[in-house]
């Protein structure tokens, strides 16, 4: 998602709390000619992303947009689940979102111009077995953004989702384990899952376009949306 932005003449600036994945990320960017500066961030820190977003404005310049693209997974049934994994997951799904765009907001508004953009999940629109805390937090997620965005609109700030389906990412790979993707394409009647109608998983980059366009001058007149991107998994809800 940096990459696509940064080739498209965006100056991005990613943030992350691990410092070895932010510098091997800017390290990639730089090798492909792209404008990406890395900066640790702890986007659950109040005071934290305070200091950073202040910083980002005073060394890079106005903040025109913000990507809300962090997340967590944690998988198990509802009665057996623990606080500490449903903490966790709010706190980065939901929190860390909220904490951001306060703080952007807080920035753009005088200037009346700005979008923002949060990745939450289909999952945020049907129920999954073994995903209460993963998609109640995106839907959390969804409802906030859209929320926001009915407040800026006064701003001309732009707030819309992303709701990816099944993507191949790392976070997949270690929800499936040696699982293929086939039974994400085929469905699962046993768990009152459907499949894939277009037949594949998502590659990130499919996500990532779908993000670069929300942020876009051709996104100009969309505003508290919700872009499914899942190849037809949730029927159209």
């Amino acid at each position: 998602m940096v990459t696509t932005l940064a080739r498209r003449h965006e100056r991005v600036v990613a943030v992350d709390i691990d410092e070895v994945a932010i510098k091997q990320l800017v390290e990639y960017a730089a090798d492909e000619g792209l404008d990406v500066i890395g900066q640790i961030l702890d986007i659950t820190d109040d005071t934290a992303v305070a200091v950073g977003v202040s910083d980002i404005e005073s060394r890079v310049g106005p903040i025109t947009a913000l990507v809300n693209g962090a997340g967590v997974l944690r998988t198990g049934a509802a009665v057996e689940f623990s606080d500490a994994d449903w903490a966790r997951t709010f706190d980065v799904n939901v929190r860390a979102p909220f904490v951001l765009s306060r703080e952007v907001a807080r920035h753009m508004i005088p200037r009346r111009a700005g979008s923002v953009v949060t990745v939450a999940s289909n999952a945020a629109l049907v129920a999954r077995k073994g995903m209460t805390a993963y998609a109640a937090s995106k839907a959390a997620a969804n409802a906030f953004t859209k929320s926001l965005g009915l407040e800026l609109a006064e701003y001309g700030i732009r707030c819309n989702v992303v709701a990816p389906g099944s993507t191949d990412t790392p976070m997949l790979r270690a929800m499936l384990g040696d699982s293929s993707d086939a039974g994400l394409v085929a469905g699962s009647l046993g768990d009152y899952k459907p499949g894939i109608p277009l037949g594949r998983v998502a590659q990130p980059q499919h996500i990532a376009d779908a993000v670069a366009f929300l942020l876009s001058d051709q996104a100009a007149h969309i505003t508290m949306h919700t872009l499914v991107v899942d190849g037809g998994a949730t029927l159209g809800v």
